[in-house]
């Protein structure tokens, strides 16, 4: 047998498109957490500016519950980012398919 014909074996394929599977179901995961921590920060976020009374709207220096409020809101956009960059790395691996 010279070896003519033979060709590479399907598992190749498989295992690169098993590969693939498994970390868009990653991402996906990760995205679904990140959509979660980002609808938390934002009612945090929320929650705590509501909590803000006249006397620390007119105190001097930030209030507690305003800085709260702020910790919260860029949390929020933290979480958000990430989420854009999970849907990036989707439809990149969705490209590769």
């Amino acid at each position: 047998m010279s070896g003519e014909g033979i060709s590479d074996p399907p598992v190749s394929k498989i295992g690169a498109n098993t590969y693939i599977g498994g970390m868009s179901t990653i991402l996906i995961i990760a995205l679904v957490l990140a959509m979660i921590a980002t609808v938390v920060a934002l009612v945090r976020g929320i929650i705590a500016f509501l909590q803000t009374t006249e006397a620390d709207l007119k105190g001097v220096g930030p209030s507690r519950p305003g800085l709260k409020s702020n910790q919260m809101m860029r949390a929020r956009i933290m979480f958000q980012a990430l989420a854009v960059l999970i849907v990036v790395a989707l439809m990149a691996l969705a490209g590769r398919t």
